[in-house]
């Protein structure tokens, strides 16, 4: 395939070079074979040039070595067409390989397959990654069903005599693990026939380059996918290897409701796993070591979502340094510091959620020449090309932002550029995020300290949840709407919400914050009474007036 003056556009790799210099004696050597267009990046090892002749290639990688480099590997980035990979050189098992096989690793190869690339994947453990395994189905199936038996337990209505009783979470636990294994198995591990992928069971290492082991067979590839994940992070806390403490993923198989529960840690994580168990029965202590909870949300935020845990009978404790941790029988004991003095926490149940680590320790990646970060997180470019040409990192492994939605658009990207030369940038400016709790937390855009620390001149609005008649009505009204704009343009920069139905919500404010909407547009619209969604436009109004003075519908 040609561009429209018919020469080729050709991405070559070319070791060797380490400076301006050196891209300036590339670009000659090209030139003297007949190559035009030409951009050499010494960075990326690479020079992208167009060529009349396809059969001067050969001239041009000698040209190169001549020089003293190392010419590589060579692909046609120009018009490359679905059903067909174009190959220069060398020969491979594969065309693409992926290590993992959740959201980034499925997304990638189904990808990769409409180029009709030969792919394999590689998976160590259970098929399908976090996300339907151990993270937000079954998270969210079981908050659900928390949430339930919280509102029979105790709903806000006076008239209404609702109760509940013990809950059998050994079944709640059975049913929830047929939901996944239903998942599982139709959207992941029915699709590997579907489109036509290898799948290969077992753990994969880096020996070069180019090639990955898995159970003593050696496999090569023309490009790589790493999307291996993340996992649960255990902090080094004196005595905590000695007790028996759950994560985010033991904690939801359990086979039954823990009297007490103390978790450490209250980010989105912890703050989920809090409120499912507090909805379920436990009395929940809820340890941050910060003076707030959600330290990088808005303060309106926190603020909201500590009073909503409180007014829930969960126990927040900020400041709270953790100094060791014991057992003693069933009992754990959490000791802390809390303003200069030691406190003691105890419950029959310990939830560690610190945070999570990317899964990188295995994979030898030294010897394929990929860069990490110092928490062991795949580097990448705005390609999600690592610092090996041929290898592209996707999902929560690059420690970006943990969404497997995130996860899914990144493969879909890496596997365009590392199987075609797409040179597609990813963009994750407008991530909608959402915390599950109840009341939900969803946001997108940037915080108000995000935005003056981008040099924004900020306008913001600030819509209490008591304001909005769907909460009126439902009454449930802790919680807020925050929205964040421009000054200059009065775009809609940020949009910040504590309300049930949040995540749904949010996407509205996808919308605002991607394609620029002002505070205008919002108002402007129509929003539908006694929705939810309605808070948006009463924020967008806030901006100027008080909308506690305004009838209902008024605008």
């Amino acid at each position: 395939m040609t561009n429209s003056s018919g020469k080729k556009q050709i991405r070559l790799v070319v070791n060797g070079m380490t400076c301006h210099d050196c891209e300036r004696h590339v670009s000659h050597a090209l030139q003297l074979v007949g190559a035009k267009n030409i951009s050499v990046s010494f960075r990326e090892n690479e020079v992208i040039f167009e060529l009349a002749d396809l059969n001067r290639l050969d001239d041009a990688q000698r040209a190169i070595a001549d020089l003293g480099y190392q010419p590589g590997d060579a692909t046609i980035l120009s018009g490359c067409q679905p059903g067909k990979v174009i190959e220069l050189d060398g020969n491979y098992d594969f065309d693409f390989l992926i290590i993992g096989s959740g959201g980034a690793a499925f997304s990638a190869a189904i990808e990769a397959s409409s180029y009709g690339a030969k792919i394999a994947m590689v998976e160590r453990g259970t098929v399908g990654g976090t996300c339907v395994n151990i993270g937000c189905v079954p998270s969210k199936n079981m908050l659900r069903a928390g949430e339930i038996n919280h509102l029979a337990a105790s709903n806000p209505f006076l008239g209404l005599n609702t109760s509940a009783g013990p809950v059998d979470m050994k079944t709640l636990i059975d049913r929830k693990n047929e939901l996944v294994g239903e998942l599982r198995q139709h959207k992941y591990v029915d699709l590997i026939d579907e489109y036509g992928f290898e799948l290969i069971q077992g753990e994969a290492y880096f020996v070069n380059e180019s090639t990955v082991e898995v159970n003593a067979r050696k496999i090569t590839a023309r490009g790589f996918l790493i999307a291996t994940g993340a996992s649960p992070f255990v902090p080094d806390i004196p005595g905590l290897a000695d007790v028996d403490y759950l994560d985010s993923t033991t904690a939801l198989q359990l086979g039954e409701v823990p009297k007490r529960l103390i978790v450490i840690g209250a980010g989105f994580i912890g703050l989920e796993m809090g409120s499912l168990f507090r909805n379920l029965g436990s009395e929940v202590t809820l340890l941050q070591r910060g003076s707030r909870i959600l330290p990088k949300a808005e303060p309106e935020v926190a603020a909201a979502v500590k009073q909503a845990l409180t007014e829930k009978g969960i126990r927040v404790i900020t400041d709270a340094a953790v100094k060791h941790v014991e057992q003693d029988g069933n009992l754990k004991r959490v000791f802390i510091t809390l303003n200069g003095k030691e406190q003691v926490v105890e419950a029959e149940a310990l939830l560690v959620a610190t945070g999570r680590k990317p899964n990188t320790e295995s994979l030898n990646l030294g010897a394929a020449g990929v860069k990490v970060g110092h928490r062991g997180e795949v580097l990448v470019n705005e390609y999600l090309r690592t610092s090996n040409h041929r290898i592209y990192a996707a999902g929560d492994v690059t420690m970006g932002p943990q969404f497997v939605y995130v996860a899914a658009h990144e493969g879909a990207i890496a596997a365009q550029n590392a199987v075609v030369g797409a040179d597609k940038q990813v963009d994750l400016n407008a991530v909608p995020g959402v915390t599950f709790t109840n009341p939900a937390i969803a946001t997108v855009g940037l915080t108000e300290e995000q935005a003056r620390s981008a040099g924004y001149d900020v306008l913001t609005s600030v819509l209490p949840l008591d304001t909005v008649p769907r909460a009126l009505v439902n009454r449930e009204t802790t919680g807020v709407f925050k929205l964040v704009a421009d000054a200059k343009t009065r775009r809609i920069i940020g949009v910040h919400v504590v309300a049930e139905n949040a995540g749904d919500v949010i996407y509205s404010g996808v919308i605002a914050v991607k394609f620029g909407l002002t505070i205008e547009d919002v108002r402007s619209t129509l929003a539908p009474y006694l929705t939810m969604a309605e808070g948006l436009k009463l924020a967008a109004l806030t901006f100027d007036k008080d909308v506690a003075k305004l009838s209902c519908c008024a605008g």
